[in-house]
């Protein structure tokens, strides 16, 4: 391709993992016959591959791919997620939720929380979780999809909310699946779509002279792969992105100090729940996921107050289950990418840069920079004014997503060395806002085309300990009756329609159960493809290849 002229007729995926294989099925399945599309990737790299945990926006991008829920799930192995449980991050022994769904009823000046500082400056006990479905299903571990009627043997979200009161949404949730399964499952498909695979290490990345822009890939058998637009997922390696093309990459860990990883796969220990867990402990965080087949766990942690051996003991000790294989460490670099799309070159996944598991958005970020590529696509030549719209967005998300974990470090008060630290460091500016906000007059921020809503920033604030000095003052207007009455118009459906739903196993077993011989075949599959032995794993987010 001579510069920015070229029309782009043939899109070349360097590597594979669950960012490659995720692009590949998305643009083989918009573009169809319009793009050639080729993925390379060696079966002697293996991928980290331990992303189990999502959020619910990866719902979305099924269904831009037709893919069907059902069979999905039992091919993956996949469980349900309605939140994550956030264990000791304030200190030891608290705990909260951050629940997916919609919490209360607001109007358009005052968001439901206000009502409910309200109501505790009056004396009126209640948890805020207690106003949202997906909280309180988490807390006695049940589960169900609106529209599974109990004509046909199934159960029911449907309820009839007081006359006051609007009907609330179906329940919000997402996902946990084997990431190794899920690599294989999006390969099978965008295969069918007419994807050709080439098996090989890349060796050279050959470049236009005079525009630097990527020609094509020299792989270690000779085989040259040329292409018009190319999409780095070699992981932290990122061979395109910055190993041939310099692109700089951002450091963040003086804001999230954990660098490393211990995993860990288990049997399962008893029924799935339908949250993450996210523990706390003296130098980090431990997480435990459970898929229908078995546990997905691991400690994240600063290297810098805990060693190896110190978080590996760690992991054994909490989680007694008969081990699938042994722990395995993963470090990892807190940071992005300075430019996502570089010449003709898009880094996704670990290439782009990575942001700690703690809520899960690491494949919502793969998912979200593919989406991303769609609308924008160059199919007539690389425009700059499209690369840098690409970036900036880009850019915004990550440093959005990074001040959200920040958040969860930083609001503790815990005695620990590395607690202490994050406690007094100084914040990003936007960051350090949105808690001075929230604290004076419990104002929450959410940007058009933020991730996380309005909701999730106030859960997880009054999680961690935010105590808001005013609220807004319509609160006041409401005497203890009409304050009674809203909140037991919010409260009481949700209490019913939660007694009536079954737990999440049975409704796990009953909707998607996958058989042994199924993901056994699939992780068959997986192997003869990508040789993920040994790699299939789990974490609230994911570090792939």
């Amino acid at each position: 391709m001579d510069g920015q002229a070229g029309r782009i007729r043939k899109v070349v995926i360097a590597g594979g993992g669950t960012a490659g294989w995720v692009a590949a099925c998305a643009l083989t399945h918009q573009f169809r016959d319009l793009l050639e599309v080729t993925l390379v990737e060696s079966e002697q790299i293996g991928t980290v591959g331990v992303g189990e945990s999502t959020i619910p926006t990866i719902r979305t991008f099924h269904q831009l791919l037709q893919i069907d829920e059902r069979e999905f799930m039992s091919s993956v192995a996949a469980s349900f997620k309605l939140s994550i449980s956030f264990e000791d991050w304030l200190r030891p022994g608290q705990r909260y939720f951050h629940p997916f769904g919609l919490t209360g009823l607001g109007t358009w000046a005052c968001e439901f929380h206000h009502f409910w500082l309200e109501s505790r400056r009056r004396g009126i006990r209640s948890e805020l979780g207690d106003f949202c479905l997906e909280t309180v299903a988490s807390r006695v571990d049940r589960f169900v999809l609106a529209g599974q009627g109990r004509g046909d043997g199934q159960w029911s979200t449907r309820w009839d909310p007081p006359a006051t009161t609007p009907a609330r949404p179906e329940v919000n949730y997402a996902y946990h699946f084997d990431a190794g399964l899920y690599a294989a499952y999006m390969r099978e498909r965008a295969e069918r779509q007419g994807l050709v695979r080439i098996e090989g290490k890349i060796q050279q990345v050959r470049q236009h002279p005079g525009s630097g822009h990527v020609e094509a890939l020299v792989l270690d058998n000779g085989t040259v792969v040329d292409g018009d637009l190319f999409i780095d997922c070699t992981g932290g390696r990122a061979v395109l992105s910055e190993q041939a093309l310099g692109t700089g990459y951002e450091d963040w860990n003086h804001w999230l100090p954990s660098n490393r990883a211990v995993a860990l796969q288990t049997e399962a220990d008893g029924p799935a729940v339908p949250y993450t867990r996210a523990i706390a402990h003296a130098a980090g965080w431990h997480w435990k996921i459970a898929l229908q087949h078995r546990i997905g766990c691991g400690i994240v942690f600063s290297d810098a107050h805990m060693s190896d051996d110190e978080a590996t003991a760690r992991l054994l000790s909490a989680n007694p289950a008969k081990p699938l294989r042994d722990p395995w460490i993963i470090p990892f670099r807190t940071g992005r990418r300075r430019k996502a799309w570089h010449k003709n070159v898009i880094a996704l996944g670990l290439a782009s840069g990575f942001i700690e598991p703690l809520e899960s958005t690491s494949i919502h970020l793969t998912l979200s920079g593919v989406a991303r590529l769609l609308k924008l696509f160059p199919a007539d030549g690389i425009d700059a004014s499209l690369v840098q719209r690409y970036n900036d967005i880009s850019r915004a998300e990550m440093e959005h997503v990074r001040d959200f974990i920040i958040l969860h470090y930083h609001l503790n008060q815990r005695d620990e060395p590395m607690w202490q630290q994050v406690r007094h460091m100084r914040l990003p500016p936007d960051l350090a806002h949105r808690i001075e906000m929230f604290r004076d007059r419990a104002h929450a921020l959410q940007g058009e085309d933020e991730l996380f809503r309005l909701d999730s920033w106030t859960h997880c604030m009054l999680g961690q300990g935010v105590v808001p000095r005013a609220h807004h003052p319509l609160t006041r207007a409401l005497s203890d009756a009409d304050l009674a009455r809203l909140f037991d118009g919010i409260r009481q459906p949700i209490d019913r329609a939660v007694a009536a739903m079954p737990t999440h196993q049975q409704f796990l077993d009953r909707y998607c159960k996958a058989s042994p011989s199924a993901w056994e075949q699939m992780y068959e599959r997986a192997r003869a493809h990508a040789r993920v032995t040994g790699r299939i794993a789990g974490t609230g987010g994911e570090l792939q290849r």
